[in-house]
Formats: C-alpha cells, structure tokens, sequence
C-alpha cells in the first residue's frame, strides 16, 4: 500500500470530534472523493459513537446509512478512525479492528486510525495520529513517511482555533443524531466554517 493523504477537512473534524468527548472513546468512518486506484486521500469524516462502541447494531446501521450517503455523493468509505477514552492508550481495541476489517472487505487499501490522546494539545508540532494498513491479514504499523497531512500548521492553528472559539460544539456525530434525528451527521454547517477558514493553498479542504 502506497501513500494516504489526509485532508485539513477531515482531520480538524476527527480533533474536534475527541475533544467535544474527552472522556469517551469515540469513532468515526474515513471517506474519500478521489479516484480510486490513485494513493488513498482521506477527504472527510463522519463521526460516528461517543458511547458503546462495541454495540453492533448500531455501527452496522451507521454504515449502512454512511455508505448509501457516500454513493449518492460520489464518495467511499475508506478507513475507521478512532480515540480511545485512556489517553495513554492508542492502540487499536478488538472493536476497531473489527469494523476495520469490514471495510477492507470493500476497499483493498482501507487504513484504521488511532488519535493519540497523549499528543492532542493544540501546541503539538506532530500530527496525534498512528496509522495502521492491513498486510496479510494482519493490520500493521504504516511507515509514517507515507502518511500526508499537507499544510499540517495552518490545519492545526484552524483545528485549535475552532476549539477556542467553541465551534467543536457545531459537530455532530451519528450518537447524537440518533438522540435527536434533526441534527445533520454530515455536519455540512461545520464543513462551511473550517473551508472559510482554510486558505486556498489547502488544496483538498
């Protein structure tokens, strides 16, 4: 597998989706508008649970509604992301692995990634992620030279900034959607404000 590429869209929301939780284990579905076959760019997020990940029922309803979203929006689901509620912790849980392997069944090239608690404040110069690809049935560490987070400055000033600012308290995950069907899981209004806060020479925003 070659190399993935994150977009400041996608991992601004999965920050902002582990700090509006910080004493959760949250997950979410990585999506992409690339054309396949090219390296894996990661464009988007949904974030998905704050509260019993395990639970199956859930996360199958969750992808099902994900992935017809996604075909009716020239998307897919290419990866899982996820933030253990320990801190300290950033290994993959049986959970994750899981429903990791499920989308590798549909995607060859899916990747599962864990946010490091440990890292997440927003004066950390290293992108909090450790990224994970499947080899031979086995999910293994990515060579972090692989891994892209194009202008990774101005994304985590915008990251901290939305932060700040309150603004991570707009995201809304499938969880919450679930408590009250009128809140938008695609989170198009959060969409809107970090594209108006990214610059032009973001590239895939």
């Amino acid at each position: 597998m070659g190399e993935v590429e994150l977009s400041c869209r996608a991992y601004v929301k999965m920050y902002l989706h582990a700090c509006l939780f910080p004493r959760c284990s949250i997950n979410g579905l990585l999506l992409s508008s690339s054309p396949a076959g090219g390296p894996v760019c990661v464009t988007d997020c949904v974030p998905l649970l704050h509260s019993h990940l395990s639970l199956a029922p859930i996360t199958q309803l969750a992808l099902t509604q994900v992935d017809v979203w996604c075909s009716q929006t020239q998307q897919r689901i290419v990866g899982y992301y996820q933030a253990n509620a320990c801190v300290s912790d950033s290994n993959p849980t049986p959970c994750a692995l899981k429903i990791a392997d499920k989308i590798s069944e549909q995607f060859d090239n899916a990747v599962l990634l864990m946010l490091d608690g440990s890292k997440m404040s927003s004066d950390y110069r290293v992108p909090p992620i450790v990224m994970y690809e499947r080899k031979d049935s086995k999910w293994l560490l990515k060579d972090k030279h692989t891994i892209m987070l194009r202008q990774w400055e101005e994304t985590r000033a915008i990251a901290g900034q939305m932060l700040e600012s309150g603004d991570h308290a707009l995201l809304v995950d499938f969880d919450s959607h679930l408590d009250d069907i009128t809140k938008d899981w695609t989170n198009q209004k959060l969409n809107t404000k970090i594209a108006e806060l990214a610059s032009p020479a973001n590239g895939n925003i």
